[in-house]
């Protein structure tokens, strides 16, 4: 399942975000890829140690975890600490599917990957994000501050860019609720709760609802 936030960062917040990157110091992302990715993966990244980071940090990933649609997403556990990628001009990312189990000293199982968008769509070309599912390919570009989720274990890549500059904050999560599906059958069964819960709120059906959320998340959820 693929799920959309648009526009969760508003335009002072990325005016800040486009303010440390402009002043920020990038290395090869070669450093940060696994084994298989590295003869694919062809973009500049900022360093995990730059002092930048912290406070890159406090506007783009302190507002996501505070994002409700975030939680009703994704279930979190974990989420990683995001990479802060660049593309100019050249730069790609060839077919892969994300580690399955990332982390140094903590360990934490990648089940879902995000992308959140932090330049505006109009200011590149090429760059879109490319994800394979069941039913084919599904190209992904999305204006700044908009976020995108989908299972790790999508065959995903970013096309090359053909003009201006492509810049993303990238992250994983580990989910409370291991499976893509059943993510998914939550997700939409909640949107259902929470139309009941407002207009029905004392009906035999918002019960029934309700009760058949509650147990599936207590079979399927992993603390």
């Amino acid at each position: 399942m693929l799920n959309i936030i648009e526009s969760y960062l508003s335009e002072i917040e990325l005016q800040q975000v486009r303010k440390i990157l402009s002043s920020a110091e990038y290395r090869d992302g070669k450093l940060s890829a696994g084994l298989t990715a590295q003869s694919i993966k062809n973009n500049v990244e900022v360093p995990a140690d730059n002092p930048q980071m912290k406070a890159l940090n406090e506007i783009v990933m302190g507002k996501l975890v505070r994002e409700p649609e975030y939680r009703a997403i994704c279930w979190p556990k974990r989420i990683a600490a995001p990479i802060y990628a660049r593309y100019e001009v050249g730069m790609s990312y060839g077919q892969h599917v994300d580690d399955p189990v990332m982390g140094g000293s903590s360990l934490y199982r990648s089940d879902i990957s995000l992308t959140i968008f932090l330049s505006p769509a109009n200011s590149y070309e090429g760059g879109e994000l490319i994800i394979s599912h069941a039913f084919g390919e599904q190209k992904v570009k999305l204006d700044a501050g908009s976020v995108v989720f989908y299972p790790s274990s999508s065959l995903h890549s970013v096309a090359p860019v053909t003009s201006g500059t492509r810049d993303v904050a990238v992250s994983w999560i580990q989910s409370t609720i291991r499976d893509a599906e059943k993510r998914s059958l939550l997700y939409e069964l909640n949107q259902a709760r929470e139309i009941l819960i407002a207009e029905q709120p004392n009906s035999a059906a918002c019960a029934k609802i309700c009760n058949s959320f509650n147990n599936l998340v207590r079979q399927w959820v992993e603390v």
